[in-house]
């Protein structure tokens, strides 16, 4: 069982982790404006699956497979 600090700590490095990811997504070099597909990500490493887990009950996050997790309300 994860702390609710533990849990804070995991879901805002998740969201920082898929912003990130969806930002190099969208910086290529092509013509016209470029819109990220990316829905989830593999969650930071430091972090216990339990912890996941957790935010998958809790209901902030979702599995999408292949241990990828997306947001479960996008922002």
């Amino acid at each position: 069982m994860a702390t609710e600090e533990e849990r804070k700590r995991a879901y805002k490095a998740f969201k920082k982790r898929l912003k990130l990811t969806r930002l190099d997504d969208e910086s290529g070099l092509s013509m016209g404006s470029k819109r990220s597909r990316i829905t989830g990500v593999t969650p930071p490493t430091g972090f216990p699956p339990e912890v996941w887990e957790e935010l998958v009950s809790q209901g902030k996050l979702k599995r999408e497979g292949g241990g990828t997790y997306s947001l479960a309300q996008p922002t």
